[in-house]
């Protein structure tokens, strides 16, 4: 008994190391091409604009594998990534609000797919945003994906 106990252990915290070493990413390039395979060989599957977040899956020489925020997974040539930190809106719409607080001020209303520059964490559930037009504040956790 104690043998699983210790299995289940490291297994925990092996799963916990995962999900607290996510690595997002954003594509630096005005539209790259994402592939099925990590080779310009490989099958063209979309392409994917400036500014969006990616979830590094794998890393291989000159390639990632990444998820994008509908899940889907594919290559794309890693010159073409930056460390810049974007989120991508996934709600209908999304507020950037002065503090994060539910009753303060809204500085600025965003459409589904809209990428924001993530600055900081925040309170629990919020995150301190900077959109391409100047508007800074504070956006919520649930209505963004790349965090």
């Amino acid at each position: 008994m104690n043998i699983r106990r210790t299995l289940a252990s490291l297994f925990l915290l092996g799963i916990a190391g995962t999900a607290a070493a996510l690595d997002y990413r954003s594509v630096d390039v005005p539209a790259a091409i994402l592939y099925d395979a990590p080779s310009q060989k490989g099958k063209k599957l979309y392409l994917i604009k400036a500014q969006t977040p990616v979830e590094v899956v794998v890393r291989l020489d000159g390639w990632l594998k990444v998820r994008d925020a509908e899940g889907t997974l594919a290559w794309i040539e890693s010159r073409q990534v930056s460390e810049r930190r974007m989120l991508v809106v996934t709600a209908p719409k999304a507020e950037i609000r002065q503090s994060d607080k539910p009753e303060s001020a809204v500085v600025a209303e965003l459409d589904k797919w809209v990428a924001v520059e993530f600055i900081e964490t925040a309170s629990p559930g919020w995150a301190k945003v900077r959109h391409r037009d100047g508007a800074t504040g504070y956006i919520r956790s649930a209505q963004v994906w790349g965090l």
